[in-house]
């Protein structure tokens, strides 16, 4: 079976759980802990793949991976059924399937503006409102970072979409254009 249906499977039903429990919102923060444990200690996937490591310990690395997750009855209840089913292994294709599910229930998108110099908060304010009317109405969680490499300008990424705005991507389409000549 794909590996990938099984993970959105499980976030498919943690989110139904979740939204009947009231923790819907609660769920993906913690989801989110856990995408971000992984990203920053590839080891962990490791861990939850070893067979000599127990099923206790693998739910304990997950819930502190979590942050505070221990302390929440459907945290608690989730690892439970994923240790049940043999599939504390698949948690980072759970998490990862939980929020994409989260946000595209919520009309979240993810934004991330790349300027060549740190925006002064009345561009920054002006720019946000310029994307928030591209977005049907939705929400965004707004990450923003500098890379002088731009030269001038700036990137924004939402979703899976990219708007370049910059000088370096400028200078790069002007000489495509002269090479082509």
């Amino acid at each position: 079976m794909n590996e990938g249906l099984i993970p959105r499977r499980y976030a498919k039903a943690l989110y139904g759980f979740a939204l009947e429990k009231g923790q819907a919102e609660r769920m993906y923060e913690l989801m989110r802990n856990v995408a971000n444990a992984f990203s920053s200690a590839p080891s962990l996937q490791e861990a939850l793949g070893n067979p000599f490591i127990s099923s206790a310990d693998k739910q304990s690395l997950l819930l502190t991976a979590s942050g505070d997750g221990a302390g929440d009855e459907c945290m608690l209840d989730f690892m439970k059924l994923l240790a049940e089913n043999h599939r504390l292994n698949l948690a980072h294709g759970i998490a990862l399937a939980y929020i994409d599910l989260y946000r595209k229930e919520r009309k979240i998108y993810v934004v991330n503006v790349v300027s060549a110099s740190e925006l002064k908060p009345s561009e920054e304010k002006r720019l946000k409102d310029i994307i928030m009317t591209h977005l049907d109405g939705g929400t965004m969680e707004y990450t923003g970072s500098v890379d002088p490499e731009l030269l001038g300008g700036f990137v924004v990424n939402i979703n899976n979409e990219r708007f370049d705005a910059s000088i370096s991507n400028e200078l790069k389409q002007l000489r495509l254009k002269l090479l082509s000549k």
